[in-house]
């Protein structure tokens, strides 16, 4: 919910006693410490949002649609019973009447029975959170729940909700969106505001998300994070429990556009939603689809701690980005979206409307069973849709590589060998050549589900671009060209390598792996492959190489002028096989004198800490927690990862903890000391002191 919502009028106070109740109902344990953050560009992450759909229709769309075609979770909306009236919106879902799960979707059971038809078909399931606020208006809910006042629900008290006095403005409503006070502790367009500093508040949500853990739900869609201060959110989440997995609920926060609070301010909390990232796109897709080449320094979210879209429920109405109703170009940037390594995509799938508070279909308000032919405007099934989704899948963490720009409307990218997309934002079909950064052979076109076949020969393709559409392919099922001219290779399949250096930098400098292979640039630095940041000061990423084949690499590092540093040590050498490998490097330490130390410390801590090592050596950052080695929280509470290190070497090290604000907290203690001998796999099994 955002401010453009329509309100035409608080959990009855609950004591720790009973939150306590609601949380042991659960029979989960209490999470461990750590960021809800999604992984960025990894199998199995894109999410549909099916927003405003009812249960029966979600199951559905899991069983028969999202699991096959590999959707890795499923957005629904706010479950709780809501406003009810004679003349139904769609906002009526954002003002809750009570946290009962029998609602305008459907009954609690068929809730329930939703999220497990999901699990069944391999998709996560992450409800709207509606818990800044109730409801504007009195009357009567879908559940049958009577207000008499809005500030008194069968869940929260008037004491539970900011007054005139907390929110420093008479008539309590937002008028000022510069003030943060306002912002957050007064009424959006007359929501009843929760008192989310209160400790019992804090609590009395907790139970109610707590409730839906239980019952298999994986995470939460934040509605109206902006108006709740970061802290507040912090201390709902401590009180959360795992989900029935044993996972940490996974949270993405609605943070709409304006001076204050930023987007920044939540990362700590979980992802953001990124207004911008759907900003850029609808700019780029009604002018020069060009542009998009800079998209990733375009001023969007960074990719780590954002979730993206093309458009949501609020922003296709009110214009700010593309809806359905700019037809093929509306389907195109959801193409490119999927295309395009950044953050956790999402696919929009509403309902077609001709005013903006228009409801659902629905019969006395309870929405209808979706039906796609009449009334709905279903994204998620489309067939190039579809289609992306398991190119997406496919080419995993690869980087962006080989960009060409044809012209103002026609572009075209590869993912570093694992696949390659381009598209035609133009009114006319186009002809182009492109360089792929494929193996010779024949593909699939995933747009039109494998209808026509993409040739590709001494790494090039001649593709016909229709208009208003795209033309992609991935490294999966496909034959081998046998009679192409090949200088690179003889491969006739792929495998996945991944490229992992530690490499402290300086800001505006970037890291690259480059080799002697053409999925490694074929020593050529400008077709290096660039490395993901997200785990400085170790750099990482994914790259299809030939199987079978026995190739050279090294690290580089290039400035914001395009200056390249080469690692100092003699050319790295693998040779692939059929599986999968994983190349752990350390910055200017040869391979012939490094060997592996894995470090493992048993370490409790608070929500949004993370635990690293530092130590002596250049691969452990020189003592300087400014580059600290980050640990895994994988196998919390011990945090582990492995490092590389020069072989017969005597070091000593420490564990640190940084929280959200970058405070270091050394563990107690003299140095720890540790000697590596000639071979390889050696660990440590500490616990933080």
């Amino acid at each position: 919910m955002t401010t453009r919502h329509h309100p035409p009028g608080v959990l009855r106070r609950a004591t720790t006693a009973v939150a306590a109740a609601a949380l042991a109902l659960t029979g989960a344990v209490a999470l461990p410490a750590g960021a809800a953050h999604a992984d960025t560009t990894t199998e199995g992450d894109v999410i549909a949002n099916l927003w405003e759909w009812n249960w029966d229709s979600v199951a559905t769309e899991c069983t028969e649609v999202l699991g096959p075609a590999g959707y890795g979770a499923v957005q629904v909306a706010p479950p709780a019973e809501s406003l009810k009236q004679s003349s139904s919106y769609w906002w009526d879902a954002y003002q809750p009447y009570s946290y009962d799960l029998n609602s305008r979707f459907g009954t609690a059971a068929k809730f329930a029975s939703m999220v497990t038809a999901c699990h069944a078909a391999g998709v996560k399931v992450y409800t709207d959170a509606v818990i800044n606020h109730t409801a504007a208006q009195t009357g009567t809910g879908y559940n049958g729940t009577t207000l008499t006042s809005k500030y008194d629900t069968p869940d929260w008290d008037p004491g539970d909700y900011h007054q005139s006095d907390d929110c420093n403005d008479s008539d309590l409503i937002i008028d000022d969106w510069s003030s943060l006070s306002e912002v957050q502790n007064c009424e959006l367009l007359g929501l009843p505001d929760l008192e989310t500093e209160n400790d019992s508040v804090r609590s009395g949500i907790a139970a109610f998300l707590n409730k839906q853990l239980a019952l298999g739900v994986d995470g939460f869609r934040i509605d109206a994070a902006k108006h709740i201060p970061e802290a507040d959110l912090a201390a709902v989440e401590a009180r959360l429990t795992t989900t029935t997995s044993g996972a940490t609920p996974y949270v993405f926060q609605e943070v709409y556009p304006g001076s204050t609070p930023q987007p920044a301010d939540f990362y700590a909390s979980g992802d953001v939603l990124d207004f911008t990232y759907a900003s850029k796109l609808k700019s780029a897709f009604q002018g020069n689809v060009g542009d998009l080449e800079s998209l990733s320094s375009s001023g969007i979210l960074p990719a780590a701690d954002s979730v993206s879209f093309v458009t949501n429920h609020d922003t296709e109405r009110n214009g700010l980005h593309l809806s359905y109703k700019d037809g093929d170009t509306y389907r195109l940037a959801n193409l490119f979206q999927l295309a395009y390594k950044w953050s956790t995509p999402t696919v929009y799938a509403g309902w077609e409307w001709t005013q903006s508070d228009q409801a659902p279909p629905n019969s006395s308000g309870f929405v209808t069973d979706t039906d796609c032919s009449q009334g709905w405007y279903c994204l998620d099934r489309d067939t190039g849709v579809v289609g992306m989704v398991a190119w997406h899948n496919a080419v995993g963490t690869a980087a962006v590589s080989h960009w060409q720009t044809k012209s103002s409307g026609v572009i075209g990218f590869g993912r570093s060998g694992t696949g390659f997309f381009a598209l035609n934002n133009g009114s006319s079909a186009a002809t182009h050549t492109f360089t792929t950064g494929m193996a010779d052979g024949t593909y699939k076109n995933v747009i039109d589900g494998g209808a026509s076949t993409v040739t590709v020969s001494g790494g090039s393709a001649t593709l016909t671009l229709p208009a208003k559409s795209a033309v992609a392919f991935y490294d999966g099922a496909f034959t081998p060209c046998t009679t192409c001219e090949d200088d690179d290779d003889d491969a006739t399949s792929t495998v996945s390598a991944t490229f992992n250096e530690y490499a402290p930098t300086t800001s505006g400098t970037n890291v690259y792996v480059v080799g002697s292979i053409a999925a490694l640039g074929g020593w050529d630095t400008s077709k290096a492959v660039p490395l993901s940041s997200s785990g400085y000061p170790v750099w990482s990423g994914e790259v299809s190489v030939p199987i079978n084949t026995s190739f050279t690499y090294k690290f580089i590092k290039k400035d914001a002028s395009g200056t390249v540093t080469w690692e100092s040590n003699a050319n790295r050498s693998a040779t692939t096989t059929t599986s999968a490998l994983t190349l752990n490097n350390s910055w200017n330490v040869a391979d012939a004198s490094a060997t592996d130390v894995t470090f493992n410390v048993n370490a409790t801590t608070d929500w949004g800490t993370n635990v690293y090592v530092v130590g002596s050596l250049p691969s452990l950052g020189s003592w300087n927690t400014g580059d600290p080695v980050p640990l895994s929280s994988a196998s919390y509470p011990t945090w582990s990862r492995t490092v590389i290190v020069p072989k017969s070497t005597a070091f000593t090290y420490k564990f640190v903890k940084k929280d959200a604000a970058g405070t270091v907290t050394w563990e107690s203690g003299t140095n720890r000391s540790y000697t590596t001998g000639s071979s390889s796999g050696y660990s440590t099994s500490d616990t933080w002191k």
